[in-house]
């Protein structure tokens, strides 16, 4: 997996900020309500803009630290999610104590992780008991003009892990134990500009060529013409919430 995807995104920090979707927040509060009772001490990995941070934040109690490579997506989540204290590191290079956490959370980041690696690592800072949790929203190409939309964008790495043809879903390693899963599905009303955005923010199309981006913009307009979302017209893009956690031993 390409390294400069993984760590393109502070490039387009506000596109990802206005075009990403938030995470229900049935979805985290299931995620985590596994935790040793009075547990709070979350962290927040590959917490980019701050999506994930600030609905954990909303749990009684949460004391939440954010953690992310890149420094540009960190000084956007400041900016969107005050008083959080932000550090940067990864999944595989934590910069916290050992069983200093009851959980760890990534949201949209374990398919850039090396999971063997990250599993031992985080269970070095999770402590017995606590909860690792992943999470992902993806599209529902069940919808046809979604399924059109992804071919027009191409696929991410965070669709194929979690949602592909041949998906097994997450791997996730000792300390872990058993991986359960549940799934939410909604609506996100989105304009023409904030599909736009939310298409600029993924790895792909920041990476890509001049020439190769204006095609898929290109591309994108004339599937929205045909859907007829002009100006501040809404369109319904639906999303299932896949959510994932494991205990450690």
């Amino acid at each position: 997996m390409s390294a400069d995807r993984a760590t393109s995104f502070g490039a387009e920090a506000e596109n990802y900020e206005a075009g990403r979707p938030e995470y229900p927040f049935e979805a985290v509060a299931w995620m985590l309500e596994r935790m040793p009772q009075g547990a709070r001490r979350i962290a927040d990995v590959g917490a980019g803009t701050g999506k994930l941070t600030r609905v954990i934040r909303q749990a009684p109690g949460a004391e939440v630290v954010a953690v992310d490579p890149d420094p540009e997506m960190l000084a956007a989540l400041r900016r969107s999610v005050p008083g959080i204290p932000t550090f940067q590191g990864s999944a595989e290079h934590m910069p916290v104590p050992d069983a200093s956490l009851d959980a760890v959370t990534l949201g949209q980041a374990w398919h850039w992780v090396e999971p063997l690696a990250a599993s031992v690592e985080l269970g070095r800072v999770v402590r017995t008991g606590g909860v690792l949790g992943l999470i992902w929203n993806i599209r529902d190409e069940r919808v046809e003009w979604v399924r059109r939309l992804t071919d027009i964008m191409h696929s991410s790495p965070a669709e194929n892990m979690v949602n592909g043809p041949e998906s097994e879903g997450p791997r996730i390693a000792e300390p872990f134990g058993e991986v359960e899963s549940q799934q939410w599905e909604w609506n996100r009303a989105m304009t023409r500009t904030q599909l736009h955005r939310m298409a600029l923010s993924r790895s792909y199309l920041i990476t890509a060529s001049v020439e190769e981006r204006a095609e898929i913009i290109r591309h994108m307009d004339a599937l929205f013409d045909e859907l007829g979302l002009e100006g501040e017209g809404t369109i319904d893009l639906p999303y299932v919430t896949h959510v994932f956690r494991a205990v450690r031993s």
